[in-house]
């Protein structure tokens, strides 16, 4: 039967109850409130009267933040995961914050209306608040660290399906929204029983008298009897409270999408009598009640109420029992808590000898004499070697199987790889092809676009030609052919009876540039005709 010590702390007070597991059946073994001004010395006394010495001890977180991200929901479990790491780093980048000071955990719930969205619920506590806790424990098993707003849900009956508020009122409030029976909200409200109880304790100067008046103290409705002086006085502190947390479930309600239906109170207020009745009043339509342990039928001799003052401390302790959400512990297994218990050797030479230690059903040792210096050092290299064995197999098996796991990773990225790079050959090739497609295409446009630059170019070139020899030819000169011998080059015979004519027809076509690279051959003289032969380029 397994069993685990719940422990509530808040400032100056601790609610504890220790619960044992039996299968499926659960029940409460002792439970109490203890105020104290030394916290370490409460918890060694709680520890002592509950005899949770080896016991495991699951506590609460005291300063966590929620926050809130929308995902895909086909996101596989890593991605997720580094999806959320991610948007926690964008927040904290936002707010100033180093992310490496937070330990964090979240709850993932699918949205009513939206199968493709999911809402994460991320907690994060600062590293050094949770050190601090662990080493209040250091001498005791303590197992589960978690925040009271995802275990106190473990009190309600999940068989029966609803959408409901959570108002745990202890020294902070936590709304717990609970849709289809998934948390899906947690809203933190700053007021809280300890507002009331600091008030009452500058009256009464105790803190255990103003709790105790919290506990006798009774909430009447519009119709009910005149209060005395002293009562009003003090219900007048604990209504102004609870007045401010009433309209924030109010709007919570007001704003929520899905309708709730009920409304549970628990936590220090919840001793009030008549609370639910005022939560009743204000909040109209809905069901308002005391959260009661749902495997709690029979209290025998007590008051179902004494039960419902330790409900934070029931749903931890349940929380360390592996009921509600998994994956909200916050404490890290260490090697230690790992080693099973037969391994485990406690040696105490003050034992009598009817107090022995059996290692595993095998061996037993008779501790009742003291043991001398070499018993204790050789226990003590037996020890020491054990461990070093069973250290030596954790991490060889460890290590094999991260060693197997990179293997395949590297496999699969490798056959990845290898796939993408013939993806990229076949494509340079097509690449390849098309480029020489494109090169003879832009060639053969290029000289097709040559050839109709020279056709234009020597289109009217002939033209222009004799146009110019007209403006420059002298009155005594005759043409008698012109030819266009090759591309560009020029042929002109010409004829005159006198030389110099000729001569300034050459220098003309030189000075004018009527042509390019002109040469003349010598006139020749017949019959008191001299011809020429004019050679020359187009320019």
């Amino acid at each position: 039967m397994a069993n685990c010590l719940g422990l509530y702390i808040e400032e100056n007070l601790i609610k504890y109850a220790k619960v044992s597991k039996d299968h499926d059946n659960l029940k409460v073994e002792s439970f109490g409130v203890k105020f104290y001004d030394k916290i370490g010395q409460a918890i060694n006394q709680i520890i002592e009267e509950t005899y949770s010495q080896k016991t495991p001890i699951s506590i609460n977180l005291s300063e966590e933040m929620y926050n809130y991200f929308d995902m895909f929901a086909l996101l596989s479990k890593n991605d997720l995961q580094k999806a959320v790491k991610t948007e926690f780093e964008s927040f904290c980048s936002d707010k100033g914050y180093n992310p490496n000071v937070f330990e964090s955990r979240y709850a993932v719930v699918d949205y009513p209306n939206d199968k493709e969205k999911l809402k994460v619920i991320h907690i994060a506590e600062n590293k050094i608040e949770l050190n601090k806790k662990i080493q209040m424990f250091e001498n005791y098993k303590l197992m589960n660290i978690s925040p009271i707003s995802m275990s106190i849900s473990n009190l309600l009956n999940t068989e029966e399906k609803q959408n409901s508020l959570i108002v745990n009122i202890e020294d902070e409030t936590t709304v717990t929204t609970i849709i289809d029976n998934k948390i899906f909200n947690i809203t933190k409200i700053e007021q809280g029983a300890n507002e009331f109880l600091s008030k009452i304790n500058l009256k009464e100067n105790s803190l255990s008298k103003s709790y105790e008046i919290c506990k006798n103290t009774t909430i009447y409705t519009s119709e009910g009897r005149e209060l005395q002086d002293e009562e009003s006085s003090y219900l007048d502190d604990i209504m102004t409270t609870l007045y401010s947390i009433a309209g924030e479930v109010k709007r919570i309600i007001n704003t929520s999408l899905e309708k709730i239906n009920k409304v549970y109170i628990t936590g220090t207020a919840s001793l009030i009598n008549n609370v639910d009745l005022y939560f009743q009043e204000y909040l109209d339509d809905v069901n308002c009640q005391i959260l009661r342990p749902y495997f709690i039928e029979s209290t025998g001799d007590l008051s179902i109420k004494d039960y419902m003052e330790v409900n934070s401390a029931i749903s931890l302790a349940m929380m360390g029992l592996g009921e509600g959400i998994p994956g909200m512990n916050f404490r890290k297994a260490t090697f230690a808590d790992k080693i099973p218990d037969w391994l485990k050797i406690d040696v105490n030479p003050e034992k009598t000898k009817k107090e022995k230690k059996n290692f595993g059903g095998l061996l037993t040792w008779d501790l009742g004499q003291k043991l001398d210096r070499t018993e204790i050092g050789l226990i003590r290299v037996a020890s020491a070697l054990l461990l070093l064995v069973i250290i030596y197999s954790c991490f060889s098996v460890l290590l094999g199987n991260q060693i197997s796991s990179k293997e395949s990773e590297a496999e699969e990225s490798i056959a990845s790889t290898n796939q993408q790079i013939q993806l990229a050959n076949s494509d340079n090739e097509k690449i390849k092809t098309k480029t020489n497609e494109y090169t003879t295409m832009i060639n053969n446009l290029q000289e097709a676009n040559d050839r109709l630059s020279d056709r234009n170019r020597t289109k009217n070139a002939i033209p222009n030609l004799l146009n110019q020899i007209m403006s420059i030819i002298p009155a005594s000169v005759q043409l008698t052919s012109i030819e266009n011998t090759t591309d560009t080059h020029i042929v002109i015979n010409a004829q005159s009876d006198k030389y110099e004519q000729l001569g300034y027809l050459v220098a003309k076509m030189k000075t004018d540039v009527v042509l390019t690279n002109v040469i003349s051959t010598a006139g020749q003289k017949d019959s008191n005709v001299v011809t020429i032969k004019i050679e020359g380029d187009l320019p």
